[in-house]
């Protein structure tokens, strides 16, 4: 799609570092003899592998620039991972595919995050997938997308409410409305509650694509899913005033 000059392999499927131009290398990777641990308490619920933003470190900052630097050369761009990338915190690794999804390289994004998924501290994290998935959605890398989506469940995950919302956006953003209903509606029977923000998806999208009715109905079902639902609408329409539509005489 567009100028993305990418391809996308299932897990197991060459694996997303190996997304790279028919010209490029196969990057390599430093394996580490580091004992396996878990994070967080033991009995306790696992805390997601992605943080709320936070200042990045040097390392971090270098890290995106060297990547960068490399990214047009396959040979220097494997010298970039085995290399730097190899010595990086797990902290300062997941700011670095932050800020290269910040930045939209969505080429770089997706070669750190297989490198991410390659680290012994790793775990299937729904938080994680959700973000790349944005990315991809935002860029229009629909297949690229729902790959990624149904990447979940192999990795033993079941999507979660914000997995399902960019989904939902990825749809709209390739004007593929009644896919983005039929998400919505599979996003219900798992189990998952719509929150705000794919109420506010939908609601916005809907009454764009003049789909009065569709709109309608997702708003008289956030009485089910939303505290103050009148106050939640007014809201919406508030800061996305429905289009107006022009009288033709």
């Amino acid at each position: 799609m567009g100028s993305t000059n990418l391809q996308f392999y299932p897990r197991g499927f060459g694996r997303l570092h190996e997304i790279r131009k028919p010209d490029s290398c196969p990057m390599g990777v430093v394996s580490h003899s580091r004992p396996k641990f878990r994070c967080g308490m033991r009995n306790g619920p696992r805390k997601p592998l992605w943080r709320k933003k936070r200042v990045l470190s040097t390392e971090a900052i270098q890290a995106v620039q060297c990547l960068k630097l490399a990214k047009s050369s396959s040979n220097k761009l494997e010298e970039v991972f085995s290399g730097r990338l190899s010595r990086l915190l797990k902290a300062d690794l997941l700011d670095t595919l932050a800020e290269l999804q910040r930045q939209n390289e969505v080429h770089l994004a997706l070669k750190v995050f297989e490198f991410v998924r390659t680290e012994v501290w790793y775990e299937p994290d729904a938080y994680l997938f959700s973000d790349i998935i944005m990315m991809l959605g935002k860029n229009k890398l629909l297949e690229m997308a729902e790959e990624l989506f149904s990447e979940l469940k192999k990795e033993g995950l079941e999507p979660n409410t914000r997995a399902y919302c960019e989904m939902i956006g990825a749809y709209f953003k390739m004007n593929m409305i009644q896919k983005a209903m039929e998400t919505y509606e599979l996003m219900k029977t798992s189990g998952c509650v719509p929150d705000k923000l794919t109420l506010t998806i939908l609601i916005k999208n809907l009454e764009k694509s003049g789909k009065e009715e569709l709109a309608a109905q997702v708003k008289k079902e956030c009485t089910y899913y939303v505290d103050s639902p009148e106050k939640f609408l007014e809201e919406v329409g508030r800061k996305y005033p429905k289009p107006k539509l022009l009288d033709l005489v």
